[in-house]
């Protein structure tokens, strides 16, 4: 509880040269109206049996207008035989709050996730990305000042049953609190001259989780860095790893690589 509220107060606390995109969590920024962005997430977390559970999930990100985003997400597993799809999410962020200034701006945004998966449940946490059907609704603050980016997110998250055949267990608890705190800074260019450079981005992310039926909590931490080429393409790489956990986590440890495209004003 004590993370959760250092987080609540960071998250009011302090991003316009740095870009404000990071690998683990959104920020309360969307992207333009008006155009839609393709993503494709690849993450590599190893198990407790030494082996390594591949998960790919391609994304469609649509800007409606400046306030409102959607994103639909499918989710693909090797944790069975072979690539297997194993449900999707669908995902809605609207922007209320945008507070500018010289070379700084503040922003917040309320969000919401729907899940649907066909997995078997097979850990206490709780992840609608990928392996919970339910839903998460929460609020993200974003900060830009000059080349640094910080962002915080608090949600509530409720898993559902995955199937009839995949229920949820009822000795476990099917709601959670999620809390994250993320910073950044720019690194590369030193000098802005066009958009055609190449931008690198440093960041470090860090993310908990906690059960609200028996109290059992997790934070992980997760460096990383970002390029970004002519403003419209992405490429992030990023590892992930558990600081503290008293819950099952079949995989909590791995790396992430992420790459997304921009199209943008090709909507009507």
């Amino acid at each position: 509880m004590r993370i959760l509220l250092l987080l609540v107060s960071l998250q009011i606390s302090f991003k316009s040269f740095a870009q404000e995109l990071f690998v683990f969590t959104e920020p309360a920024s969307n992207m333009p109206a008006k155009s839609i962005g393709i993503r494709l997430m690849n993450s590599f977390m190893g198990k407790s049996d030494k082996t390594i559970n591949f998960h790919v999930m391609p994304e469609v990100m649509v800007g409606i207008n400046k306030k409102l985003m959607l994103h639909g997400q499918s989710f693909l597993s090797t944790r069975n035989d072979g690539l297997v799809t194993e449900g999707g999410s669908f995902y809605a962020k609207y922007r209320w709050l945008t507070i500018e200034d010289v070379h700084r701006h503040f922003r917040m945004a309320s969000f919401g996730r729907y899940s649907f998966n066909n997995s078997d449940i097979h850990q206490e946490e709780i992840e609608t990305v990928g392996h919970n059907s339910g839903y998460e609704i929460g609020m993200i603050a974003t900060q830009l000042i000059h080349k640094y980016a910080f962002n915080s997110t608090v949600s509530f998250e409720q898993a559902k049953n995955n199937t009839v055949a995949n229920k949820f267990p009822s000795n476990q608890s099917n709601q959670a609190i999620n809390y994250t705190f993320s910073a950044g800074k720019l690194m590369l260019p030193k000098v802005y001259s066009n958009y055609n450079q190449t931008n690198l981005n440093c960041m470090i992310e860090f993310l908990g989780q906690s059960l609200l039926g028996n109290g059992k909590s997790y934070l992980d931490i997760a460096p990383s860095f970002q390029l970004i080429f002519n403003s419209v393409a992405r490429l992030d790489l990023a590892y992930r790893q558990q600081i503290y956990s008293n819950m099952l986590r079949t995989a909590p440890n791995g790396v992430l690589i992420k790459f997304e495209y921009n199209f943008f004003n090709i909507l009507k």
